[in-house]
Order: C-alpha cells, then structure tokens, then sequence
C-alpha cells in the first residue's frame, strides 16, 4: 500500500511474483497506474486496476477530469455518490412527484410549465450536488388565492422560475403546435397568474427568458447561498 513512486512499483511486483499473488491497486495517478500495469504485464504478474474504470466514470458524468493526487481516493469516492444520490433525488423528485420527501430538498423550483424546472434540478444535482425538487404550478393552483398546500412547509426553499410570455408561446408551439397550450394568448395568463402568485406570497422568482440552464443554476446557487 500507500505507492507514491516509480521506484516502488518494482518492490510490489517483485512481492507479488514472488508469492504467485495478484495485485489489486487503487492508483489515481495516471501515471504510476499506466507504469503498474505495464510492468506487471513484463513480469507476468496478474494485476487488477480498481480505481481506473470509476475515475473515466466520473469523468463523464462531472464532466471534467479528477485530479490524480494520491491519497484523494477516498474523497473521490465521496464526491462521485453525493453527486449520483442528488441526481437520483432530483429525478424521484421531479414535476411534483413524492412530495412525501420533498423535506430532504435543498431547493424547491416553481414554475409553469416549460421554463426549465427540471433541467435546471439535474444540473444543480449533477453540477454541484444538490438536492433539487421541481413543483409545475397549473391551473387548479390558480383557481384558489392559497399557496398549494404541499408547498407551505417548504416556503424557504422555495424560488420561482418565470419567462417572457413570447419565448414560451415559441417553446410551446414546438412542442404542441396550435394548441390552447400553447396559444400566445394562454402563455401570457399563465406567466401572469404565476407571478402573481409568487409575489403574493413572497417566493423570489428568477427570469430565465435569455438565461442557459448553466446560468439558471449557477444564479439559483448564488442567490441562496447553496453548498
């Protein structure tokens, strides 16, 4: 254990050769990983890497390169599952599903529809770790001058999303084109009624009309201070 050197890498061969053991490594040095493994093929020895295939994982699921410093292997391991438990939250979590645990939320979008919501969750999930929620507000939500009643316990979590009535009527009709859904007409009731609603009752609404779904998040994080 606990190989730092080239020159370490012969003595845990030779061991390994001589006892007709296998090596088992979790190098996150590149380098010394590549040396292993090439050395041990020389030598005949069978040698197993244990670290590479999760390093390339998180990689492509973080979307950048893990530093390849010794000793940070445990931390890595950490970094990789909060990250994989947030998205998988962010996901059981989505358009209102299981409100039950929406309490372990660290972030609770609303909007109406097509402004973003769960995108921006799995990029707050993803990104950073956090554990995001997403509630659609519809038109039953409207009909009544209250806050939903499965959002009152969650106030201080809360943060709206909201957009021009004009770049939702276009994402709409993409999507539904002709509908009442998506009618110019219909998106600006619904943008209205929903900033209504989060005015009414205090929740800080984000406008994301020119905004990236990288930009969505990363304002969300800084506006509330989110870890």
């Amino acid at each position: 254990g606990n190989v730092r050197q080239v020159g370490q890498i012969e003595s845990v061969i030779a061991q390994a050769k001589n006892s007709g053991g296998t090596i088992a490594h979790t190098l996150v040095d590149a380098n010394l990983r590549g040396e292993l493994m090439k050395r041990a093929q020389v030598a005949s020895v069978a040698a197993i890497d244990l670290m590479g295939p999760l390093l390339a994982r998180m990689a492509a699921v973080l979307g950048r390169e893990p530093p390849g410093h010794p000793g940070l292997d445990r931390q890595l391991h950490r970094d990789y599952f909060d990250r994989v438990a947030a998205i998988e939250f962010s996901m059981a979590h989505d358009d209102g599903k299981k409100p039950e645990g929406w309490s372990s939320a660290e972030i609770v979008l609303v909007g109406i529809s097509r402004t973003g919501k769960t995108p921006t969750c799995l990029y707050l999930a993803m990104q950073y770790g956090i554990y995001a929620a997403n509630y659609p507000l519809v038109e039953e939500d409207f009909a009544s001058l209250d806050l939903p009643k499965v959002l009152k316990p969650l106030h201080n979590k809360l943060h709206g999303l909201t957009i021009a009535p004009a770049r939702l009527h276009q994402i709409r009709d993409e999507r539904a084109p002709g509908s009442h859904y998506a009618s110019l007409e219909n998106c600006r009731l619904e943008v209205l009624q929903a900033q209504n609603m989060m005015t009414r009752f205090g929740i800080p609404y984000l406008n994301v009309t020119t905004m990236s779904v990288e930009e969505i998040a990363t304002t969300i994080v800084h506006l509330r201070s989110l870890k």
